[in-house]
């Protein structure tokens, strides 16, 4: 553990955070004890943040019924609100959103110009029958329209869903199938690494085989909706006021088990906690400029919108985040002025390695919190931002997802940063870390749970009309608790590390290892582009435990040899235990991982145990399991 932290801020700076005014309003002296009386008083925190976030709507008298019960809990029964009216509310001539596809294109829309698009799109899906509770859907890149499409759908009372134009058709078709949209936006195209893509044909497939669908619209990736618009003049959007609990959203799980999850986010409590999250945890203030590197198919999106709701202006990039040898997102920061750079774990690691030094080739001078998730920030990684991107930033290294929409544990632009460790548990929500047992524990690895309700548990499943999908998904180890999925540790600065998914676990002889731990310690080999670890049932004949076997992905040109394999074992053995050492190391040329860049543990386990994997449409690169399939190293001592 460090002694001191990788940075602090500084007094001046930390006062002047929105996370320190409302612990002014709240009458709260630290972070410890505020976070103490959101959970002990969560009626009182949710009223004032609904206060403090300026929420446009009627909050009704009472503030939650069922308060003992998950799920079951309600909040703001009698609220009246809607979701794009909050997003919407200046209409003046700053900046609303720049885009940039790649290095090619550049579009910017004034926040004026944003509410008369979504003016004209509300009328026109209105005149396509569109009303409260339909489903709209999107299958579309990064773009201003789709940033509007959303809106205009949520003025409605509508419901949102969208998917990137990465996806396959068999991936739309196994989530839009499901909430049969009435409308379906599409895009003609995208860039991706400097190509050209063409999505035509993949449209007319998908559209054939949606029945439910009534109008399609195609979006021009340079600009416009053709002539969708062009019967309706802009005017004053007449915005649909629905219940605090309305579905808004549907997001989709990732995972490889079977046909997506559709989980069904409220307006009310998205809002509240994406205000929450960008006022107070991320200290996004009006004229900041929000960044996070993200597709439509990541609840990544969801949140990033939402920073209209606090006055920020968007900056959406469409494309590969390695343009210019991964300068562009840099370059962008510099020419937009970005205050907020997200991005994903993933990419942190991938710049380190080909030691890119933003420090040396950008101003960054406005940049003042970086954002990390997707999957666990290594210590390293915090060592890389703060010497070769920035050392006067806040790095939030956050974690959460799209069960939520939004982060169980995250930053705080009042706290120190320390090596490895996320800053703190999000306010509102009562993380705890339970053993097997359902006991808390502090300072020994777990699962993260939440033992009290909070307004942005879902809604509930798509689908699934008395509920059991929902709780079984949740609510089955630990009744009235939630179980999250993930194994971590609280650490004795009241900071959370994530040590991977808890169903990926390793278990070798009876010792849970998080997979995260062997990550950490593997991919800090030069030769090393990244990893993957599973445990295989062994002996195969009679399994009656696991052993540890890693999958690598070497820089081009290497090969695993004895030499190179003795040395990443004995990385692991010298910074971990023995237990954590794998028995078998296999050289691999790619890694699988789901669209959202998440490596997916469980299907190469499958594959290596000779199971079908369920949902290959929900990875990105599908042909890398073959890879995996009857490999003779695993197949002896």
């Amino acid at each position: 553990m460090s002694e001191r932290p990788l940075w602090t801020p500084d007094p001046e700076r930390a006062a002047r955070t929105g996370m320190a005014r409302f612990m002014r309003l709240a009458g709260k002296r630290d972070y410890a004890e505020l976070h103490r009386w959101s959970i002990e008083h969560a009626e009182d925190f949710w009223e004032l943040v609904w206060k403090f976030g300026e929420v446009r709507g009627e909050p009704g008298l009472r503030r939650l019924i069922n308060p003992g019960r998950m799920p079951g809990a309600a909040w703001f029964p009698e609220a009246r609100l809607n979701f794009a009216e909050n997003l919407l509310r200046e209409r003046d001539a700053s900046l609303a959103i720049s885009f940039w596809g790649e290095d090619r294109v550049k579009r910017q829309l004034s926040r004026c110009q944003l509410y008369d698009l979504v003016s004209r799109l509300q009328q026109a899906l209105a005149a396509a029958g569109v009303t409260k509770g339909d489903r709209v859907a999107g299958y579309l890149p990064n773009l201003p329209e789709s940033v509007a499409a959303m809106l205009a759908t949520a003025s409605l009372g509508a419901i949102w869903s969208s998917c990137s134009p990465d996806f396959g058709v068999q991936g739309v078709l196994d989530r839009f199938g499901q909430i049969e949209p009435k409308v379906l936006f599409c895009a003609d195209g995208y860039l991706y690494g400097g190509k050209e893509f063409d999505l035509r044909e993949k449209n007319a497939e998908i559209l054939a085989r949606l029945p439910s669908v009534s109008k399609c619209v195609q979006v021009d990736y340079a600009g416009g909706f053709g002539d969708f618009l062009a019967p309706f003049a802009p005017g004053d959007i007449a915005f649909e006021q629905v219940e605090f609990n309305h579905p808004l959203y549907i997001l989709y799980s990732s995972g490889t088990t079977g046909v997506p999850k559709c989980i069904v986010h409220g307006t009310g409590g998205t809002l509240l906690q994406h205000l929450k999250e960008h006022r107070l945890h991320s200290d996004v203030r009006a004229g900041d400029r929000l960044f996070y590197f993200t597709t439509l198919g990541w609840m990544m999106w969801n949140w990033l919108v939402s920073g209209l709701a606090s006055g920020a202006a968007l900056l959406l990039y469409d494309g590969s985040p390695f343009v210019g040898r991964g300068r562009v997102l840099f370059d962008m920061a510099d020419a937009e002025g970005m205050t907020h750079f997200g991005t994903s774990a993933k990419f942190i690691d991938a710049i380190a390695k080909i030691n890119l030094r933003p420090k040396d080739s950008h101003r960054l001078e406005p940049l003042r919190m970086l954002l990390s998730t997707g999957s666990p920030l290594v210590a390293e990684a915090f060592d890389y931002v703060y010497s070769s991107i920035k050392d006067d930033l806040c790095l939030a290294s956050i974690s959460g997802g799209t069960d939520i929409v939004s982060c169980f544990v995250l930053g705080n632009p009042m706290l120190p940063v320390w090596r490895g460790e996320i800053q703190c548990k999000g306010l509102g929500l009562a993380v705890e870390v339970f053993d097997e047992q359902g006991r808390a524990l502090q300072g020994e690895k777990g699962e993260l749970v939440c033992t009290r309700p909070f307004p942005s548990m879902p809604v509930g499943f798509w689908n699934d009309p008395d509920g059991a999908r929902y709780r079984a998904a949740y609510f089955e180890k630990y009744p009235n608790v939630w179980r999250h999925g993930d194994w971590c540790e609280v650490t004795g600065h009241g900071g959370i590390v994530i040590y991977g998914r808890s169903d990926a676990v390793l278990n070798p002889g009876g010792v849970r290892i998080g997979t995260a731990e062997i990550y950490r310690q593997v991919e800090q080999l030069e030769e090393v582009v990244e990893s993957i670890v599973i445990g295989q049932d062994w002996p195969p004949q009679k399994p009656d435990d696991v052993r540890v076997v890693l999958f690598v992905k070497l820089q081009d040109g290497l090969q695993l040899d004895e030499e190179l394999a003795n040395r990443i074992k004995k990385r692991i053995r010298d910074n971990t235990t023995p237990r954590h050492v794998p028995a078998k190391i296999v050289q691999v040329a790619d890694i699988p991982r789901t669209k959202s860049g998440k490596i997916v543990e469980l299907a190469v386990r499958d594959v290596v145990h000779g199971r079908r994997v369920k949902s290959v449409e929900a990875l990105a690169n599908p042909e890398a399991l073959e890879q995996f399939r009857d490999r003779r190293e695993l197949a002896d001592l």
